[in-house]
């Protein structure tokens, strides 16, 4: 009985030492262990491996899938290297500890480990072997939610299930979707390796961020992926809406970069029926730096023909910033050694240049640059598929710069001016084109005034120059013109005046205006008796070509006030304000010999008599020169203002002004030395709306008209006056714009009243809704869900309907005297013909992806319609289709549907295309 007992005791005292020796052991695996709510942070010297061998609690037996025992299974010796970091890990619901080292994160469960981020609603560790174990839960619909999503430094995947080891740093991922540069790589198995590179089987690679199911994909039966730099597959097929089609390369390659790279641009191909099958806009993109990138791309067709050109964008932060691209294109049409066969080099040169306002606040420089020999737009192909390039027969390029210096008040600008005509290959350059400008001086103003001002400090003089250098020429002698023939001059220009108050309302402004021309040559003429012609002598030299006029001008304002009789409201009240001036111009005669502005010769017309002709030297200089005879000028204006004040319905307090006649004045002068009046203006200004203003300006001739001595009709000296007449109607020329849409009839014909507009607001709140309704109805069929939402009705009951659209309608007319045809010898009047055509433009939208923009007109003159254009383009979420019709002189038709990704628009796309270049006639 005592050995029982002692045995007995000696049993309880092993199990009470083996119990405190598992609770010490147990408590020193776990020592390193700091929790603070369910966050734990795992210190990397406790983790030491047990063996798994005789664990009976496993990850099967708590419902979760097993860790497998592939190359990722848990490693069952101990443990000798630690981590090279802490792992902490959190969990929003619980964190549970079972045997064998395994803890479960359930609830939004997130794991780190140095740059390594791992989230998924359930999440399994085994912090023995450093692996861990994520998946998502269904819910009670069925569907996943809370996903692993396992984040290596910026990279994020996303899975279904996943196994990783923190050592290793290799996993296995099944279902994963990650984002590489602008496209998605999914696929059903991989494997990261420890390099971060991904191996998949069966994955797909789209650009449409619908990735769970792609309106289109690329079918890779297998791929490695390395993050953020490329992507290199085998066998590989398309697949657009689920069906295979019969496309595929045996292996591919796709560059993945968020910073600026290099690359290769591919071609296009196809066929022009002159030059035969090319391939163009093929090249290699040169990512410079940050600052400036370049673009070379060629092209080649099988008949000869090729093209290469060179284009650049440059930008410099707060500086300036512009584009650049020259082009060089040989053109060879017909068979060689034929009589077809022709051969032309054209070029162009494209530049456009701004400079930031804040870069210098007192200068900038400028430039438009858009030069191209005659017959470039002919041969391009850009142009041949682009009827506004090749129906546009002018070209102007400009380059200025301008330099302010306010503290002497100094203004100077320059411009380099191209202007041409590709129809006959005129072309018109200035260079420079220079202006210099000083600010207005008051010399006799004291610096220390005291007292009221004096007459003489109101005087002032203002100074400004202009430096021209021209020459009108073909485009192929532009750079073979001799200077000779250039147009050289330079203009100042010296106002002086000032301004004084007479009777308190009058205002008198007596002026000097001293003009001097320089001209670096001038022509003389003679009469050659023996070759019967005039011979020109051009003589270089220094020329001085002035002239003067003194003007004093007189004007002030009159206010009439008046309301309406008719009008019981005493609310309503018109302002008339009349303008009425007359100034007075004295011009000496510079057309006497010491002026030397005009010369003469002498030759022997048809019949034999000697005749003298009269001509100036300067005839054709870039300032014109002085003419002749004396003009005392007395010029008349009055202006016209009317306008209504009423009180406004929105404010009690306040007032609205109306415009009734915006403008309405005339102008008419007459010269007293030569006693003849000038044509009668009439301007007439209309504020129809806040957007429109309706101009018109006429001009009505004073002196009628009378055959002379040859039967020619001819002004006479008798004005239209003396005959009853007001004058003669010469012509009158404008144009009318007005664009229509959704909301312009419920303006026009709206009452107005608090009803509708709250009606109105509620109709604009129903078709933001109806917006917000088709974003969402196409994010559910994009992401393959749908929700069922009640139909959106209208204020009156009916289904809600939106169809934008404008139409802007454009009239231009013209009236003026048709010389022509035959006068009326009773009236003595011209008939008068009328031109006037009308432009259509706008667009449709019909749904939130089609789109309709069409433009055409009509020339009531010719009974003709003008170029008609139909653009039609549909959004189909990761393509664009697009169709342009043409109609009329250059009828041509074009579709196209391509991918719109930036990477894949050029190698998935179709172009379908007319031959337009047989359309075109050319004069």
């Amino acid at each position: 009985m005592a050995s029982f007992k002692k045995t007995t005791y000696l049993l309880l005292f092993l199990f009470f030492v083996g119990f405190f020796f598992s609770l010490y052991a147990e408590t020193q695996r776990v020592r390193g262990k700091r929790s603070r709510g369910n966050r734990t942070e795992l210190r990397t010297d406790s983790l030491a491996a047990d063996s798994l061998k005789n664990d009976s609690l496993t990850v099967d037996s708590l419902g979760l899938d097993s860790i497998g025992a592939d190359s990722l299974a848990l490693d069952t010796t101990p443990k000798k290297e630690p981590l090279d970091a802490p792992v902490i890990y959190e969990a929003a619901d619980s964190i549970v500890f079972t045997k064998g080292g395994f803890a479960h994160l359930y609830g939004d469960g997130k794991v780190n480990y140095q740059n390594i981020e791992l989230t998924s609603e359930l999440i399994t560790m085994n912090m023995d072997s450093s692996t861990v174990y994520a998946r998502g839960v269904a819910d009670t619909t069925g569907v996943e939610q809370g996903t692993p999503i396992f984040k290596d430094g910026e990279t994020p995947y996303e899975s279904k299930t996943m196994r990783y080891n923190f050592k290793t740093k290799k996993g296995f991922i099944n279902s994963i979707v990650t984002q590489q540069g602008e496209g998605y790589v999914t696929s059903e198995n991989a494997k990261k390796g420890a390099d971060d590179e991904i191996y998949m089987t069966q994955g797909k690679y789209t650009t449409c961020d619908n990735k769970e199911h792609p309106h289109f994909y690329l079918k890779l039966s297998m791929a490695k992926v390395r993050p953020k730099k490329d992507v290199v597959f085998g066998p590989a097929q398309l697949v657009v809406e689920d069906v295979p089609l019969p496309i595929a390369v045996p292996f591919g390659f796709f560059p993945f970069s968020s910073s600026y790279s290099s690359g290769f641009i591919m071609p296009t191909y196809g066929d022009e029926m002159n030059r035969g099958f090319y391939l163009r806009d093929g090249g290699y993109y040169f990512a410079i730096n940050d600052k400036v990138d370049l673009k070379v791309l060629g092209e080649i067709y099988t008949k000869g023909s090729w093209g290469l050109s060179a284009a650049s964008n440059y930008n410099k932060r707060y500086k300036y910033s512009g584009y650049f691209n020259a082009s060089y294109l040989v053109t060879k049409t017909g068979e060689k050694n034929m009589p077809d066969y022709a051969v032309s080099k054209d070029f162009r040169i494209q530049w456009s240049h701004r400079q930031d306002s804040k870069a210098s606040p007192n200068s900038s420089f400028s430039a438009s640059v858009n030069f191209a020999t005659s017959s470039y737009d002919r041969s391009s192909l850009s142009s041949l598929y682009d009827p506004s390039a090749y129906s546009n027969n002018t070209k102007a390029s400009s380059i200025s710069y301008s330099r302010n210096f306010p503290e002497i008040g100094l203004n100077i600008s320059s411009t380099f001016n191209i202007t041409q005509n590709t129809r006959d290959s005129s072309v018109n350059m200035t260079l420079p084109d220079l202006n210099i400008s000083l600010s207005r001086i008051y010399p006799f103003k004291r610096k220390k005034a005291a007292g009221d001002e004096r007459w003489y400090e109101k005087i002032s003089f203002q100074y400004t120059g202009a430096l021209t250098n021209s020459v009108d020429t073909k485009d192929n002698l532009l750079f073979k013109t001799p200077f000779s023939q250039w147009k050289t001059g330079m203009k100042h220009t010296i106002p002086v005046e000032a301004t004084f108050n007479l009777f308190k309302y009058i205002n008198i402004t007596p002026s000097f205006n001293y003009t001097e021309r320089w001209y670096t040559r001038k022509v003389m003429q003679s009469y050659d008796q023996r070759a019967q012609e005039v011979v020109k002598d051009t003589v270089n030299g220094f020329n001085r070509v002035y002239d003067y006029n003194m003007s004093v001008s007189m004007n002030t304002k009159l206010y009439g006030m008046y309301k309406p009789l008719f009008m019981k409201s005493k609310e309503i009240v018109l302002r008339h304000v009349i303008t009425p001036s007359v100034s007075y111009t004295y011009t000496p005669d510079f057309g006497k010999s010491r002026y030397g502005y005009y010369e003469t010769y002498t030759y022997t017309d048809e019949n034999g008599e000697v005749r003298m002709a009269e001509y100036s030297p300067y005839e054709g200089s870039p300032y014109s020169y002085p003419g002749k005879g004396v003009s005392q000028n007395v010029s008349f204006s009055l202006k016209n203002n009317l306008e209504m004040k009423m009180a406004s319905d929105k404010d009690t307090t306040g007032y609205k002004k109306i415009s009734l006649i915006d403008d309405l004045s005339g102008s008419l002068s007459y010269d007293i030395a030569q006693k003849r009046w000038s044509n009668l203006s009439l301007t007439a200004r209309l504020k129809l709306t806040k957007s429109y203003t309706f101009n018109m300006n006429a001009t009505f001739a004073t002196y009628a008209y009378k055959f002379d001595e040859n039967g020619k009709v001819v002004e006479s000296d008798r004005t239209e006056w003396s005959y009853g007449r007001f004058g003669r109607f010469q012509g009158y020329s404008g144009s009318f714009s007005y664009t229509l849409n959704n909301d312009t009839f419920k303006k026009l014909f709206g009452k107005g009243d608090d009803k509708d507009k709250e009606k109105d607001k509620k109709d604009t709140d129903t078709e933001e809704d109806d917006e917000d309704l088709e974003e969402e109805t196409d994010k559910q069929l994009n992401s393959g869900t749908r929700k069922t939402e009640n139909a959106t009705l209208d204020p009156d009951g009916y289904l809600a309907f939106k169809l934008p659209w404008s139409l802007s309608l454009s009239y231009s007319y013209s009236i003026r005297e048709d010389r022509s045809k035959q006068i009326n010898i009773k009236t003595m009047r011209y008939p008068y013909s009328l031109t006037h055509s009308l432009n259509i433009s706008g667009n449709i939208k019909m749904g939130s992806r089609w789109n309709v923009t069409y433009s055409s007109g009509y020339d009531f003159t010719s009974k003709e319609m003008s170029m008609t254009t139909v653009n039609i383009t549909r959004d189909l979420h990761c393509f664009n289709m697009s169709c342009g019709l043409v109609f009329g002189p250059y009828t041509s038709y074009n579709f196209s549907i391509r991918a719109n990704s930036a990477m894949l628009t050029d190698a998935l796309k179709w172009d379908q295309r007319s031959n337009t270049g047989s359309q075109v006639t050319w004069y």
